[in-house]
């Protein structure tokens, strides 16, 4: 039973200095939080060692067996027991915390492994021989010589043996096996030039799960390729190159166009000086730079690269070191978004060539003819006439008569919804095939402009297309000419925590710029003055616990923003042409120039593509031309 009076102590408490296999046990739960975090921590050691292949082996998940084998500098026979002694490194001497250039500098992995494991280290550096130490659940036996050729082999097996109750919070082997490989592509991804292989020894067999050969090449190429490797080529086809500094700080990487996005947030790869992290002031100011562009519902693709002097970001704020600060967040954050939407501004009207693929891949070849009874039609060549002529088959329709031609298009009796436009040259001394959404020929649907390029052709919804242009042309007004505000006739007061009311006083004057005007009205009140014109009458209280609680979050807030500009979107929606509308042809070309000229068009209001390209190439594979 507890006591009743937890103050009162039954005896004096002990204090008592733990020994050293107590505290790397400790430290190893910080550390080792599961076998991908002690496969993070050993091949972090081989790229601090200059490694430039890395061969990783892994068994039930990890939980047997991981062996790490490089090509780096390796460490003398002397030093291995000193590698497995609490913080001690290579990396830093101690006096400057801020100044880290390496992946690991806390000196924590090694102990920390050998304490709830049984680890075995082979090391070779240059003009020493071969040299094997081994721990045992913290017990370290004697160095003794080994063979290898160069670099260092670290195995590690058994892991948690010696604390058990760690074993039952791991998921399945294919989990943590997953878990191992993730860890891998992101630290390929943060080394470009360096070869990896991952190999799954499991149940016997060894299979290679993921490998990945040194690029090579300037920094951006060997980064293209190696995303190739690790993302897929789809992503590398439809990613935008980001290069922007911004106050000491370079973004450099990649980030896919709008319309290449995915359903969750787990294809946003994001790193400081290299270490790859997750931080929610990053993802947020990623998800922000994409805010116009994509429905809630779906996420960007991105691998950004922030780069800067150590000294203005802390690395040592979590034992992981997957967590970092900034000294100045805002500049962090506003270059992200910044970058990305310059970028997203600069592709214009591209759309993701992914869109195309499924396009084509929609099509079917057509199934065999089938009669009225539903048996298979098979032709019958007619029978020859005496005279030399061919009497027709009884199965043969005689010819319908020919549909007339109305004014600017046919009219068809099979397919009242296609119009073919007559082909009208143009003006200028520019085709108009040669531009890039080529020139209108026909309307299919009443919907569907079908275009035709020097290349292919364009199929384009014109409503979602001009939904875009009308949203973006209404963007532009409302940042040239600011969002209007009403004043309430009686201020609504609202009641808060101090902490929450300096919160939002904090972000009053970018809350000002959507028209959203508040000041103190003391203690924890907050004044409500003016509200959006756009929006209405609203709930001034709910508005403003929603940007709380953003605030609160992620630092930084866009409900009003997304109230504001969905309102915008649907105006949009309803001022652009129709869905059943007939377009003339001098009209869709108009809209497929406009297209062009008008960033993000591409997609519409919710990230979905307003066109689809289809090269000619291949239009006749599909008709088996090639």
């Amino acid at each position: 039973m507890h006591r009743s009076d937890p103050h009162i102590l039954d005896a004096q408490p002990v204090i008592r200095q733990l020994d050293d296999a107590a505290i790397n046990r400790i430290a190893a739960g910080e550390v080792v939080e599961r076998p991908a975090s002690a496969v993070k921590e050993l091949v972090e050691n081989s790229l601090d060692a200059g490694a430039t292949r890395i061969e990783i082996t892994v068994a039930d998940g990890g939980k047997t067996l991981i062996r790490i084998a490089d090509d780096g500098c390796g460490i003398p026979p002397e030093a291995l027991p000193l590698a497995l002694s609490r913080h001690a490194t290579s990396k830093i001497d101690g006096s400057d915390l801020l100044n880290i250039h390496s992946f690991g500098f806390r000196g924590e992995a090694l102990p920390s492994l050998g304490a709830v494991g049984r680890l075995t280290l082979t090391s070779r550096a240059r003009g020493h021989d071969a040299a094997e130490i081994k721990v045992s659940g913290g017990q370290i036996s004697p160095v003794k010589p080994a063979a290898l050729n160069k670099g260092t082999v670290a195995e590690l097996r058994d892991l948690f043996f010696a604390t058990p109750a760690r074993l039952k919070f791991l998921r399945t082997d294919r989990a943590e096996m997953q878990a191992v490989t993730d860890v891998i592509k992101r630290l390929a991804m943060a080394e470009p030039f360096v070869g990896f292989t991952l190999r799954d020894a499991s149940g016997g067999e060894t299979r290679t799960i993921f490998r990945a050969d040194p690029e090579t090449g300037d920094l951006f190429d060997a980064l293209h390729g190696r995303l190739a490797t690790v993302i897929g080529r789809d992503f590398a086809e439809n990613a935008l190159k980001i290069d922007a500094t911004r106050d000491g700080i370079r973004m450099s990487g990649y980030a896919a166009l709008p319309t290449y996005s995915r359903g969750a947030a787990v294809a946003q790869f994001l790193f400081v000086n290299g270490r790859p992290v997750k931080d929610k002031l990053l993802t947020g100011a990623l998800r922000a730079a994409y805010f116009d562009y994509l429905s809630r519902d779906r996420h960007p693709v991105a691998a950004l690269f922030l780069d800067c002097d150590p000294q203005l970001v802390d690395v040592n704020v979590h034992p992981a070191k997957s967590e970092v600060r900034f000294r100045d967040p805002a500049i962090a954050r506003g270059l992200i978004v910044s970058g990305l939407r310059h970028a997203l501004a600069e592709a214009g009207h591209r759309a993701s060539t992914t869109v195309a693929t499924a396009t084509l891949g929609a099509f079917r070849p057509e199934e065999t003819p089938r009669t009225p009874e539903g048996r298979p039609f098979v032709y019958q060549a007619p029978e020859r006439r005496p005279s030399g002529g061919y009497a027709p088959l009884n199965s043969f329709q005689a010819p319908e008569p020919a549909p007339a031609m109305s004014e600017g298009f046919r009219s068809f009796d099979h397919a009242p919804s296609a119009r073919v436009e007559p082909v009208v040259e143009s003006p200028s001394q520019t085709p108009l095939e040669d531009y890039p959404l080529g020139a209108a020929r026909a309307q299919v649907h009443e919907n569907y402009i079908v275009a035709q390029t020097s290349r292919g052709m364009v199929l384009v919804d014109q409503h979602a297309a001009h939904e875009r242009l009308v949203y973006e042309k209404l963007k532009r007004q409302m940042a040239e000419n600011g969002v209007a505000s009403q004043a309430l006739l009686i201020p609504e007061i609202i009641e808060l925590s101090q902490a929450d009311a300096q919160r939002l006083l904090e972000a009053a004057e970018d809350l000002a710029r959507f028209g959203l005007v508040i000041e103190p009205f003391g203690g924890g009140a907050i004044a409500v003055r003016e509200t959006p014109a756009i929006l209405g009458e609203i709930n001034a209280e709910a508005l403003l616990r929603d940007v709380l609680d953003e605030l609160t979050d992620q630092d930084d807030s866009m409900a009003l923003q997304a109230r504001i500009e969905a309102i915008l979107s649907r105006v949009a929606c309803h001022g652009s042409i129709r869905s059943g509308r007939r377009m003339q042809v001098a009209e869709m070309n108009e809209l497929l120039r406009q297209m062009e000229a008008t960033p993000h068009s591409g997609q519409c209001n919710h990230g979905r593509p307003t066109y689809v390209e289809l090269k000619l190439s291949d239009i006749e594979r599909l008709f088996g031309r090639t």
